[in-house]
């Protein structure tokens, strides 16, 4: 039975030492340029260089993403940017458009490169094709069904891997190549700026009647036409493994430190479990399933994954997010602070003395605990901590531990 890779997305250097610490087996980034979320906070090459050596020390292999479909304009900078990635020594590449390959096959021969899931790998002879180039990896189409994966995996070499999304948010759009947000803005999708228009609410003007608006319906429950449920596999792994699929990727790297250590620790332990024994993955289904609804999501589909997703693929009443629990900060080091053992964060939303909140452990236990006591960075006592963002220390009616997080629940 094959072990399958935990590949969790890192937005920042703070959410890569999250995904590393609760059980991810690989990280993937991307640079300030040439990756597809150009939105995100992404790393500078001091970030890039501190992660990967995080991540190695941990045991833990570091992606990183350059997989735009590039311009003319484009190629210089990229050459320049193969070479800074030749020396800060990542552990593969992500990469969609042939030209960004060969030039990174030229730089950085050393380096693994994968076939993004934005070069539309739909069929074997694809798979075949990247792996004559010298591909280590082929990312799998989300239009794909296991079946069509497992048919892939016994007509491709056996050291070719398969990467494949088991969680996150879906796109509209055929392997994520969408022209919405570049036509109605200006923003790029394939150049990693996407507006997301598929989350907006649509509705039809006839010509001869400017200002009146008629609702799109797909059917009576709403105009949300393009608005997709996230995908969720935590129920399926087993079919996921059987299908020969080596890595399971893990889709936000715009998300915050709590959804990514949500994620990482419940695929982790569910993947574990399931390599242990099945019983023991089939006892804890109902804890995987309370866990993976406790970050942020959009309802949840198998996408098509069991073939072509019906109309309860979509969601027809809003966009926005189910949010269960707030992100309060994540335990950087333990201080002593007036005497009292304290956790010293740098918070991320409002909290006050005498709140029950929750320590979340990369172990999968959840320990409830109050706020008996804050401190400014002047060491000053305080009530609560209004602004984002400001270093605090808090302690707590449990000591807590490094790079645990602090949440509460979103009532």
């Amino acid at each position: 039975m094959r072990k399958p890779e935990l590949l969790i997305p890192a937005s920042s250097l703070e959410v890569l030492k999250t995904a590393v610490i609760f059980g991810a087996d690989a990280v993937y980034i991307g640079g300030e340029a040439f990756g597809l979320r150009a939105k995100a906070k992404n790393f500078t090459p001091d970030e890039m260089a501190e992660g990967i050596e995080f991540a190695h020390e941990h045991g833990v292999r570091v992606h990183v993403t350059a997989n735009i479909l590039a311009h003319n304009y484009d190629l210089d900078g990229a050459r320049a940017y193969f070479h800074e990635l030749k020396e800060l020594k990542p552990d593969a590449l992500i990469i969609a458009d042939p030209g960004m390959f060969t030039m990174a096959r030229e730089i950085c021969p050393e380096i693994d490169i994968h076939i993004s899931t934005q070069a539309n790998n739909t069929n074997y002879m694809t798979y075949r094709f990247w792996h004559e180039q010298g591909a280590k990896r082929v990312v799998s189409a989300r239009e794909l069904s296991l079946q069509e994966i497992r048919e892939i995996r016994k007509h491709i070499p056996e050291e070719l891997e398969i990467e494949s999304f088991i969680h996150g948010a879906m796109c509209i759009s055929y392997s994520g190549r969408c022209l919405l947000s570049s036509y109605f803005t200006g923003r790029d999708a394939n150049h990693g700026a996407c507006t997301h228009p598929c989350r907006w609410k649509y509705a039809v003007v006839e010509e001869t009647r400017p200002g009146e608006y008629f609702p799109v319906y797909e059917n009576e429950r709403g105009t949300y036409i393009f608005n997709s449920k996230d995908l969720c596999m935590i129920e399926h792994i087993p079919e996921m493994i059987d299908a020969g699929i080596d890595s399971f990727k893990i889709e936000g790297r715009m998300k915050t430190a709590l959804y990514v250590a949500t994620v990482a620790r419940t695929y982790r332990k569910a993947i574990d479990d399931y390599l242990e024994s099945e019983e023991k993955y089939r006892v804890n289904m109902d804890w995987y399933r309370s866990e993976i609804a406790k970050c942020t999501y959009r309802q949840f589909t198998t996408g098509f994954y069991f073939g072509r997703p019906d109309e309860n693929t979509q969601i027809y009443d809003n966009n926005t997010y189910v949010n269960e629990y707030i992100y309060l900060g994540i335990v950087g080091r333990i201080v002593q602070t007036a005497g009292q053992v304290c956790a010293r964060i740098e918070q991320r939303n409002k909290f006050c003395v005498g709140d029950s909140i929750e320590i979340m452990k990369p172990d999968g236990t959840n320990i409830p605990v109050k706020v008996s006591a804050m401190y400014n960075e002047q060491g000053e006592p305080v009530e609560s901590c209004p602004h984002s963002k400001q270093v605090i220390d808090v302690c707590l009616s449990v000591a807590p531990e490094e790079y645990d997080i602090l949440r509460v629940e979103n009532k």
